[in-house]
């Protein structure tokens, strides 16, 4: 703080000692460095508090542009979600106006729903099917869905 020599001090001792005198000296020191330490004390815990405070700051600072930057992360999935419903809903649509389309021109009904169900059905097991290839340690392999079904309707048919 101070940049104080040697001799300096020893002046500042041998002036205290001749203005205060050499009874009342040691309780001079004595409460001076008392004093020195509660001010050390004192400014030790401005600077920290001070510290702190500018680390909660930042910290605080640091929350904001995480909110934010979520914030337009959110929004962006969101406005994909919705071009990508949107994309959906049309494609759909215009799957049921081809349906609707070919259903009058064969001269057919349009499809019931357990027609579609039986279709989606069909679909989803033909889809199903595993498109790799069999484990080729395994001693026996396990008849995959289409086979069974196939059993199956073989059995009925006899």
């Amino acid at each position: 703080m101070f940049d104080f020599g040697f001799l300096e001090l020893v002046t500042i001792g041998v002036v205290a000692l001749i203005v205060i005198g050499p009874e009342r000296l040691p309780k001079v020191a004595r409460t001076a460095g008392l004093l020195y330490g509660r001010m050390q004390r004192y400014v030790s815990s401005v600077k920290s508090d001070i510290s702190n405070e500018i680390q909660l700051d930042e910290m605080r600072r640091v929350g904001q542009d995480f909110k934010a930057s979520v914030e337009s992360a959110v929004s962006g999935v969101e406005q994909e979600a919705t071009a990508v419903d949107d994309y959906l809903r049309d494609e759909a649509s215009s799957v049921k106006k081809v349906v609707a389309a070919m259903a009058e021109t064969e001269g057919e009904r349009p499809l019931t729903e357990p027609a579609m169900k039986q279709i989606e059905t069909a679909q989803t097991s033909q889809q199903s099917l595993p498109l790799e290839e069999p484990d080729q340690n395994s001693a026996t392999s396990a008849p995959s869905e289409a086979e069974k079904a196939h059993a199956e309707a073989v059995g009925k048919s006899k």
